[in-house]
């Protein structure tokens, strides 16, 4: 079979989901498009020489509606017999592209595929493709006290693996740190690609990293999540998510070029990764986002590597109690722990989280000279994806 391997991942700067941000006037169409083309420009290829693109999408409404990804590749300017699908596995949705991509490039479906990703969380707000789903009757008859929110899932977390509110804001002023010495050391140079904002100037930056923040200000933080109702429903619970160990809402797009070794050797492109393993798991929906311990059990029996043959892992950081709970399970190197920084420094759009993920994890791993590198994210309704890569 033939490896599927990774020539070239990108990114845009991560703007604040909300009204004013950085990329909120940017549509998401236009963003993800503008990574397509960036894709094709940094490896000289012709648009009709890709066989798909595979999007990441959650909020699939208003602006993100009708297919997200055809429209892209249409505003990238790609010829119109390429083709294109939105993918939705909620958080882990451009990881989930970025596996059918490999996979079918493995299968002899595809030479050359295109993953990516997006979410406009200023313009479409997370919840905003909520339409009673979850009060389908035989949904409701399995659980009839109802599924909670993520934020409500990552209580739960806590209060099970017994995490402080201290461990919790400790844990989240570390990953800006690390985010923003990764900024200040141009880590992140290769793989950003600036956008012009609202007001015609280029957003380069991640408008979500926030070089000051202490455990002290952190602190000062109210409980997010916590209503009379859900108190009274999980009453062992001592609330202490707060907006400061939470990821926050976020604009961005990322995508990765995906083909064959033998397609890229063709073309004289020098792959930097190929595909390793992949999982997918189910799990508790109301826990919810504990599905990347199960899922890294998984791809470690499946791929025969162990926790200490990875020389990095990037476990999405929706809330601080997800990589601390998968940390514990796994009995984890800190130091290997999201080491550029995570989601609750550099954003979580949720659709474009899975690529982006893959991107950060790949340029540490040519940094350093590691070689394999894990990816795991926990996702609504409780599932997570894993990918290990191994960097050539």
């Amino acid at each position: 079979m033939p490896h599927a391997v990774i020539v070239d991942v990108i990114r845009t700067p991560s703007g604040r989901g909300k009204p004013g941000g950085a990329l909120s006037d940017v549509h998401p169409v236009d963003l993800v498009a503008g990574v397509l083309s960036s894709l094709l420009e940094r490896s000289g290829l012709e648009s009709r020489q890709i066989d798909d693109v595979l999007v990441g999408c959650v909020s699939q409404v208003g602006d993100q509606a009708m297919n997200i990804a055809r429209h892209a590749v249409l505003a990238a300017g790609f010829a119109e017999s390429v083709p294109a699908v939105t993918v939705d596995r909620q958080c882990g949705s451009s990881q989930q592209a970025a596996h059918f991509a490999a996979q079918g490039v493995i299968a002899g479906a595809y030479d050359i595929v295109i993953a990516a990703g997006v979410e406009s969380m200023s313009r479409v707000p997370l919840g905003s493709s909520r339409v009673g789903g979850t009060k389908a009757p035989g949904l409701v008859h399995r659980y009839p006290d109802g599924l909670v929110n993520q934020g409500v899932s990552a209580e739960l977390i806590a209060q099970k693996w017994g995490f402080s509110r201290e461990q919790l804001d400790a844990y989240s002023a570390e990953s800006h740190r690390r985010a923003a010495d990764a900024w200040e050391r141009g880590a992140f140079d290769s793989q950003v690609v600036p956008v012009l904002g609202g007001d015609a100037e280029a957003v380069a930056f991640d408008e979500t990293v926030r070089a000051g923040t202490t455990v002290e200000s952190l602190a000062a933080l109210k409980p997010a999540f916590r209503t009379d109702e859900l108190a009274a429903r999980f009453p062992d619970v001592d609330w202490r998510i707060t907006a400061g160990n939470s990821s926050p809402l976020t604009d961005a797009a990322s995508a990765a070029l995906i083909m064959s070794e033998q397609k890229a050797a063709e073309l004289g492109l020098t792959p930097r990764a190929r595909f390793h393993a992949f999982a997918v798991v189910g799990d508790d929906p109301i826990m919810m986002l504990t599905g990347p311990i199960p899922a890294t059990r998984r791809i470690l029996e499946r791929s025969g590597l162990k926790i200490g043959d990875l020389d990095a892992y990037e476990v999405n950081e929706a809330f601080a109690s997800v990589p601390l709970a998968w940390q514990h399970d796994l009995d984890a190197d800190p130091a290997k722990l999201n080491p550029w920084g995570g989601a609750i420094a550099l954003g979580h759009a949720v659709g474009a989280s899975g690529t982006r993920l893959l991107g950060t994890l790949l340029s540490h791993l040519e940094a350093t000279g590691g070689r394999y590198g894990l990816q795991t994210m926990c996702e609504g309704g409780g599932m997570a994806n894993a990918t290990i890569v191994e960097r050539l």
